[in-house]
């Protein structure tokens, strides 16, 4: 069996002397492992790193096989990644949140929206807003996607604020007033309404996912919150606080 695909690295491990298993998001095939013969080698290592954009071969006799990769970089962005404690922490963020999904389960999506992300880790002030999305997004694709479109109680599409913790539904500022203190808040980019993003939408924004991404997909597998997203939002934060 083989194919060819577009893809980003998001995890290597070394494998015996010479070679290294690698873990790339592939646009066409999913999270998908396969082994690099020689990626332990100092030529080849460079290319490897998380972030990275590569254009990979994969073979195998068998389809459920580990199966042989042959990887060619197309968009190196590890280096700027690595220099930058945001993106670091960023890419370390994608790549567990990624890992949520069965592997080889196709998700051109979401491969599209961490393309997206990963060319702009460095810049925090756009990716936190783009993260938020994506978690979003990964929710939906997991068969947990949070309704956000008209109010669970009036159906109404207007002035929706609010989001009920046990649905995941939109609540308009009147009828969640009385409610208020139990719901979460929706920020104004999650809505369609407003341009920007302001630091307390990201905040609040990153609390709704990060409130459903434990409850439904983390927790239920004895999981808890990548250490990575609660160090990249504390990254932003200050950057925030700076600005």
């Amino acid at each position: 069996m083989e194919w060819t695909d577009e893809a980003i690295v998001l995890g290597v491990r070394r494998h015996g002397e010479t070679s290294a298993i690698v873990e790339l998001m592939t646009a066409m095939h999913g999270r998908h492992l396969g082994l690099v013969r020689g990626g332990a080698s100092r030529r080849v290592t460079p290319t490897l790193q998380p972030g990275n954009g590569v254009h990979a071969t994969w073979r195998a006799r068998l389809h459920e096989h580990l199966g042989n990769y042959t990887i060619e970089g197309t968009r190196l962005r590890a280096d700027k990644l690595m220099a930058s404690a945001a993106a670091s922490y960023g890419m370390q963020t994608l790549a567990a949140l990624l890992r949520l999904l069965p592997e080889r389960d196709p998700h051109e999506g979401l491969y599209r929206a961490l393309a997206a992300i990963t060319d702009r880790l460095e810049q925090p002030e756009v990716v936190a807003p783009l993260l938020v999305r994506f978690e979003l997004q990964l929710l939906s694709e997991l068969g947990f996607g949070l309704d956000l479109a008209t109010c669970a109680a009036t159906g109404e599409d207007a002035d929706l604020v609010y989001v009920s913790p046990k649905s995941g539904r939109a609540v308009s500022r009147a009828a969640g007033e009385s409610w208020k203190e139990q719901l979460l808040a929706l920020p104004a980019f999650l809505n369609g309404n407003g341009s920007g993003a302001s630091a307390a939408d990201i905040s609040s924004g990153f609390a709704l996912t990060g409130f459903f991404l434990a409850r439904r997909v983390f927790e239920p597998r004895g999981l808890a919150l990548p250490d990575a997203r609660a160090a990249f939002l504390a990254t932003i934060a200050r950057a925030a606080a700076a600005a």
